[in-house]
């Protein structure tokens, strides 16, 4: 039963958080996963940019209703994409 305390528990917090926070979340794990995809040695441009394309359509279709956090997201996605291009021109910017 304790399975079930737990799952209540989390549909629980689902529930009362705001989505713009759950989602927000979600992007910057998206972000930091392409980060890590890009700083493997080689790095993994697919799955990189997989991820980047995903979080780009992301924050794109949800726009200004991301909440008051939209403009770091856009950064954090400016970002990587910049080491992403870096990355698959095989610069490492030094």
């Amino acid at each position: 039963m304790s399975d079930d305390k737990g799952a209540d528990e989390e549909i629980q917090w689902i529930r009362s958080t705001p989505v713009e926070v759950i989602l927000g979340n979600h992007l910057f794990r998206m972000i930091q996963m392409a980060a890590v995809h890009l700083a493997d040695t080689p790095p993994n441009l697919p799955a990189a940019q997989l991820t980047i394309d995903l979080v780009h359509a992301m924050v794109e279709a949800g726009g200004d209703r991301l909440g008051e956090h939209v403009g770091l997201y856009r950064s954090a996605l400016a970002e990587v994409q910049q080491v992403y291009v870096r990355a698959a021109s095989g610069s490492t910017g030094s």
